[in-house]
Formats: C-alpha cells, structure tokens, sequence
C-alpha cells in the first residue's frame, strides 16, 4: 500500500494570524466572526474616550498598560507609526484605555462619586458582554483583514480591520492584569495604576474639551 501524502497546509489567511497572537501569545478571548473583534469583561475592560481627553490621562497609567486608537471611516490611510506619532492632534477620534475587568460595573457609581455623575461626558465604558475591534499587533501592516478580503465596518460600523492601532500595545507572555488600572490600587498600596485617579482625570478632559468645544460654536442669533 502507498503512502498517504497529506495535502499541503493552506497557508493562514492575515486574520487568522492576528486571531493566533491574541488568543495564542496573549490568551485573550476573540469574538467569532469578521473583522476581529476581542472580548471585554474576562482579562480587561475598556474606557472609550475621545482621544484629544485621554491623551491627558497616560501619565496615570503604567508603561505597560494597553492603550489603543482608533480612526474614523475618514481618517487618511497612512502607516501605523506615522498614525501614532501624529495622534490626537491630527486625528482626535477616539481612545480605549484597558482597564481592570469589572471596571465597567464600577463606573457610574465612580463618576458619582467623583462629583462628575450630573454632566453629561464623552465618556463610556465597555464590559462583559462587549468587544471592541481588535487591534492590528505590532508589525502587522494596514488592510481588509476579513475573511473575504473585503473591509467591513467597525464596532458597530466604522471601517475596516486595521482602523484601530496600539499606541501601547500589550507585552506577549506578559500577564496584562497586573498593569490594568483598578479600584484596588486605591492608596497605593500595590503596583497596579489607580483607577479612581484615571478617572477622574479623563472626566475632567472630557468636561474640558466639551467646553472648548462650546466655546468654538458660533453664536446662535434668533
């Protein structure tokens, strides 16, 4: 009997590859389906805020600690690190701050307490149950990554995959629990960043930049 020649392997298609390092280098759960998308509420949760407010709020979270961009449907195509250099100012979409899981849960009550729960901020938060587009990884060049090639919409209907991009991507073989901001750090008492202190800073930019915001509006005459 001849030997049974196994058919050769197709090679992974680009979307496949950055499923493998999510799920594989980084253990993070992916959503099924096209474009890529990762799940909240299970190793983080995610404060979306407009980037031009959470640039501000860097300096309260560690070196480590994932912090993502994404574009709109209109921001110009260009490379990665040309993106990053360039935002916010440049761009001002959005940004997701990786945040502690349960972090989500906690956030109305934070803001109240906080003295900011009254105003309405552009400021939300994405827990269990959600996702946000995933990422391209480090490396990985811009482009329809779906499964036909062919770009679809965002987290709910923005663009392609690769609108979104790491600012601060996270470490492979790194647990990233430990660099997530937490209402545990509060006082100081271990490593993690704190997250009453985060938000608290991205509430007052966002409350800032809405001012600026109204400020710039022409006024209106009856």
């Amino acid at each position: 009997m001849l030997p049974t020649v196994p058919l050769p392997r197709r090679p992974l298609h680009p979307s496949d590859r950055v499923r493998q390092w999510y799920e594989n280098e980084l253990g993070w759960a992916t959503v099924p389906g096209s474009p890529l998308r990762l799940a909240a509420g299970l190793r983080f949760d995610v404060l979306d805020v407009a980037a031009e407010a959470g640039v501000r709020a860097l300096r309260h979270l560690g070196p480590v600690s994932p912090v993502a961009l994404h574009a709109s449907r209109s921001a110009p195509c260009e490379d990665p690190a040309a993106r990053r250099e360039k935002w916010p100012a440049r761009h001002g979409k959005r940004m997701w701050l990786l945040v502690a899981a349960g972090s989500a849960e906690e956030l109305p009550g934070l803001l109240d307490w906080l003295e900011w729960g009254a105003l309405a901020l552009d400021l939300t938060a994405i827990g269990a149950g959600g996702s946000i587009e995933a990422p391209l990884p480090p490396g990985v060049p811009e482009g329809p990554l779906t499964a036909d090639g062919a770009g679809t919409d965002g987290p709910g209907g923005s663009g392609p995959q690769g609108a979104a991009v790491w600012l601060r991507p996270p470490e492979p073989g790194c647990e990233v629990e430990p660099s997530l901001p937490t209402l545990s750090a509060v006082g100081g008492g271990g490593g993690a960043p704190d997250l009453v202190r985060l938000v608290n800073t991205v509430a007052t930019q966002c409350h800032r930049v809405r001012l600026r915001r109204a400020c710039a509006q022409p006024p209106a005459y009856s």
